[in-house]
């Protein structure tokens, strides 16, 4: 074992929904920390640039085609990285969809594409992983939650519910695979700016709102991220299983807002 335990030297690394966004950024601080690479997305094609990039780092980045909502798809990921690693050592769960709309005009087809994408598909990529890691009595699984895993906001009905489903699942998989050597752990970051919802941060009004209600006055940069998912990734955290572990800038502690300026000689 390495003297500094956020080192992840030797060890291999899933992450799903890995051609853009958050995804990428996970990817790079595993990297730069020591790990090689597996990322998927559901067009393989689509990583070819990242894949060049992790390359240039000096460490390993295997392409895969990966729908989350597809049983056989997940399988035939776990398969490939084992025959082309050896072992799957870390599993960081980032894919994910929203559909933003009001609570009455949600169809029911948005709510099976975000519960399917977000929920079921971080449980059963987490299950097929998990089968191989109990093999070798190790392993790291990293789900993707979010600050809606702990609260509600109006027209995230079916996203919160499945990033709370998220939350819950992180618990009851932490204590089935425990004794296996498997810790399970839910990273929540808060508002950040993603392709998902980059058109909100268009409004200067709506981003200097948001950033009133965060203790820290900003929305997330995504290199905010990048100790939390090592730190989950690594032996640093070889204790700590089942948490949630937010990275909001504060504002899961309440709808914090500046206090109006009052007159002089008023207390």
């Amino acid at each position: 074992m390495s003297a500094n335990p956020f080192d992840l030297t030797g060890k291999v690394a899933v992450v799903t929904g890995a051609s853009r966004g958050l995804g990428q950024y996970f990817g790079r601080a595993l990297v730069k920390a020591g790990a090689d690479l597996v990322i998927t997305s559901r067009d393989a094609d689509h990583l070819q640039e990242f894949k060049s990039e992790i390359e240039t780092l000096g460490k390993r980045a295997l392409p895969l085609a990966l729908d989350v909502r597809d049983y056989d798809s997940i399988q035939a990921m776990v398969q490939a990285v084992v025959a082309h690693y050896g072992k799957i050592d870390i599993l960081v769960n980032n894919a994910g969809c929203n559909v933003r709309k009001p609570a009455l005009e949600v169809t029911w087809d948005d709510w099976n594409l975000i519960l399917d994408t977000n929920l079921r598909g971080t449980f059963f990529v987490s299950q097929g992983v998990a089968r191989h890691m109990m093999t070798r009595k190790y392993g790291r699984i990293i789900n993707i939650g979010s600050v809606t895993s702990v609260a509600g906001y109006a027209g995230l009905g079916p996203y919160g519910a499945s990033r709370g489903g998220v939350k819950q699942l992180t618990m009851s998989l932490a204590d089935d695979w425990g004794l296996h050597g498997i810790t399970v752990n839910c990273l929540a970051p808060g508002w950040f700016k993603t392709a998902q919802n980059a058109v909100m941060y268009e409004d200067k009004e709506w981003v200097a709102y948001l950033s009133d209600r965060i203790p820290l006055k900003r929305p997330g940069l995504p290199n905010d991220l990048d100790g939390a998912v090592v730190f989950l990734a690594s032996d640093a955290s070889a204790y700590l299983t089942g948490q949630t572990l937010l990275v909001d800038g504060g504002i899961s502690t309440g709808a914090v807002r500046a206090l109006p300026k009052r007159p002089a000689g008023h207390s």
